[in-house]
């Protein structure tokens, strides 16, 4: 009858002391818990990537389906003009009011 109680009462805080680790140790629940944060966030920035990267693809593909679309870009990021068109530059006047 000793030997069973004394083998339940160490069964008991060997229990005890496997879940206090895996509660309050660094590698337990809250590494658990902070893998499931860091997931989350990895996944929202994947799906802020994705929705770029789907943006880029629609305007790769307008790119080489339009002539439209090249000729804005062309216009808006490289100052290009037209065959027939004209470039009129506005110079402000400046004051010479002393």
């Amino acid at each position: 009858m000793f030997r069973t109680r004394l083998l339940l009462a160490v069964l008991a805080v060997a229990g005890l002391g496997l879940q206090a680790e895996l509660w309050f140790s660094d590698e337990g629940y809250r590494k658990t818990l902070n893998l499931r944060d860091a997931v989350a966030e990895q996944r929202a920035l994947n799906d802020s990537l994705r929705n770029r990267n789907a943006a880029l693809d629609a305007e790769v593909v307008n790119l080489k389906q339009g002539r439209d679309a090249a000729e804005e870009r062309a216009r808006t990021d490289l100052g290009m003009i037209g065959r027939k068109e004209t470039f009129y530059q506005v110079v402000p006047v400046a004051d010479n009011d002393p």
